[in-house]
């Protein structure tokens, strides 16, 4: 059984380790919080803990599993590769796209493993939409529009596009064919906090006139995490909370004429994606078989949030 080590007992970091340590594959977690380093060892008697990174670069286990705060990820996932690791690194991969493109090149001239959690590409219902779009009974996939929108837990360090906007950017890339970038639009609003956008819309435009719509907040009054496609035959509306697809079989014809034949609503097993997604690293470093959200994956998302933020601060 493949194995890795943990960086990181934070909220999400717990979960990661949780589930690789229900899959078997839990070998041992870093984390410079004492207390943090307590919860660990209570909950998984005879783990090993580390509390210097180092450390745990120079054990045998294969694999390194990063989940530290954002800034961190591009010097800390770099040395894992750099010591021969395989890594699975959290969102966004890093904070700026030349530091994404330098870890996505040398692990490929290193023949390292690197994956990108981009949690949602995990999600079944974005895999069925996925495969349904290659039918091609949608049509030409024309526009992906996204929501993420709730009253969530506002963050000094980080705005909510940064936040938030990593999962939609990653779908809506799978879902139009990973397209090449042609343009950026963004706006947002900073509420709370100066220089921190509460509230964020972003429009993408893509080669070959795709386009695209991303819309993000934590300070919004109710819950909605939904993907709307837009193909020139039928329309596809995902609705992440209830775990449900509509597909609308209705357009425009040629006269410019509304056309509705119905719609159709299909029930998504609400799986588990965070253990998909674990399990997805664990078979791609047995198998040394490339990830679905590998490096350049990592790197598109990275680019589109980077050339946002700056549209953002003006």
């Amino acid at each position: 059984m493949t194995q890795v080590i943990v960086v990181g007992a934070g909220k999400w970091g717990r979960n990661l380790a949780r589930n690789f340590h229900e899959l078997g594959a839990l070998a041992g977690v870093v984390e410079v919080n004492p207390s943090l380093r307590e919860e660990v060892a209570a909950t998984y008697p005879g783990m090993s803990i580390y509390e210097d990174y180092q450390q745990a670069l120079t054990t045998d286990v294969p694999a390194l599993v990063l989940a530290t705060p954002a800034p961190s990820h591009y010097e800390l996932a770099m040395m894992a590769l750099e010591a021969g690791k395989d890594v699975f690194v959290e969102k966004p991969m890093t904070l700026r796209t030349d530091e994404a493109r330098h870890l996505a090149t040398f692990a490929d001239r290193e023949s390292r493993i690197l994956m990108v959690g981009h949690l949602l590409l995990y999600q079944p219902a974005i895999d069925w939409m996925r495969d349904y779009l290659a039918t091609g009974k949608a049509g030409n996939v024309l526009h992906v529009a996204t929501r993420r929108l709730k009253l969530g837990r506002v963050r000094r360090e980080e705005n909510v596009w940064w936040s938030f906007a990593p999962h939609d950017v990653s779908v809506i890339l799978e879902l139009l064919g990973k397209p090449q970038l042609q343009g950026v639009a963004a706006g947002g609003h900073a509420m709370l906090q100066p220089g921190v956008e509460d509230n964020v819309h972003v429009d993408l435009n893509f080669a070959g006139g795709q386009t695209a719509h991303v819309h993000c907040s934590w300070y919004w009054p109710v819950l909605a995490r939904d993907t709307v496609v837009i193909g020139d035959r039928q329309m596809l509306v995902y609705d992440e909370v209830l775990q449900k697809i509509t597909i609308y079989d209705k357009g425009v014809d040629g006269d410019l004429n509304n056309r509705d034949d119905g719609s159709e609503v299909v029930e998504v097993a609400d799986s588990q994606p965070l253990r998909i997604e674990c399990q997805h690293f664990l078979d791609c470093v047995k198998s040394r078989r490339r990830p679905l959200s590998d490096g350049w994956n990592g790197v598109a998302v990275v680019e589109i949030l980077d050339k946002a933020t700056e549209l953002l601060n003006g």
